[in-house]
């Protein structure tokens, strides 16, 4: 399979990431060990991202408007944004296909729905739209949502049965629960501190076991899984296991962390993988 996604090195609280052609060093803040590169080698990466006074790009005229890459079987169209990010999480490959496996074995059944919710540029929805499920994509930003329709013609689900929905989370899945509509299959990943569309205001640490509870009456009768991810720091697996544990008893869960990793042919020594977040999947079937 291609992957055009490479973890070079990490340490000193940065990584060292390879998109495609670009080579791109950024800020990590648990990367506290040593890097095994050379500051020289460090030096050659086409561009950089800092926070060190403001959010700041260091030969971002190196890199083009936008470019494409393929990962974990998914081709995501990538472009630098004003806070560092590109419009990928790659520490959420193995999520992606997981998510394409678990939709895929569920629709030789019958016709399965999934909700992603806070759903950024879509990787989660191409993965599940790619194991042949119906979709329903929501963000609150009307620009990533348009971000993720392009990823989805690039993937060649334009005509998948997706919805595209710009909105508040809560406010979009109690019109849901009103409307008597189930999914599935949901899977989130909720900022630590957010705006809804219509300037609501989300706060994880305040808000997260209302949402996980309106998941909880979205769900179908005969559900497949709930994926939640979050990059919170100081929210760990143990307290994302207990909150899905007592919402549904009756799931199996399963839970680590996402992890940024080089390639399987990485020649010695291999850059140490990042932890870039949790997650924790209630799985039924």
């Amino acid at each position: 399979m291609i992957d055009d996604y490479e973890l070079l090195d990490s340490g000193d609280g940065r990584k060292l990431e390879r998109f495609g052609k670009y080579v791109l060093a950024r800020p990590c803040s648990q990367a506290m060990w040593r890097p095994n590169k050379s500051a020289a080698e460090w030096a050659k990466a086409d561009a950089s991202f800092d926070r060190e006074d403001g959010n700041n790009w260091h030969g971002r005229a190196n890199l083009p408007k936008e470019w494409q890459i393929k990962t974990a079987g998914i081709t995501f169209k990538l472009g630098g944004t004003d806070f560092g990010h590109l419009g990928i999480f790659p520490e959420q490959r193995a999520q992606w296909k997981w998510i394409r496996e678990t939709v895929g074995v569920g629709c030789r059944c019958r016709c399965t729905s999934v909700l992603n919710l806070f759903a950024y540029s879509g990787g989660s929805t191409m993965a599940a739209a790619l194991g042949g499920a119906e979709v329903c994509h929501l963000d609150a930003s009307k620009g990533m949502v348009e971000w993720a329709r392009e990823n989805a013609r690039l993937n060649g689900l334009a005509e998948r049965p997706i919805r595209w929905i710009v909105d508040d989370a809560h406010k979009f899945m109690k019109r849901e629960i009103r409307r008597g509509r189930k999914y599935d299959a949901i899977i989130l990943d909720p900022p630590t501190f957010g705006r809804g569309a219509g300037g609501e205001m989300y706060k994880i640490e305040r808000d997260l076991k209302e949402t996980l509870s309106l998941v909880r009456e979205l769900l179908s009768d005969h559900p497949l899984f709930v994926l939640f991810s979050s990059h919170t720091p100081g929210l760990s697996q143990i307290v994302a296991e207990n909150i899905l544990a007592q919402l549904f008893p009756q799931a199996r869960l399963e839970s680590g962390e996402m992890l940024l990793e080089p390639h399987p042919s990485s020649l010695t020594p291999r850059p140490c993988p990042c932890p870039s977040g949790i997650y924790c999947r209630a799985v039924f079937s």
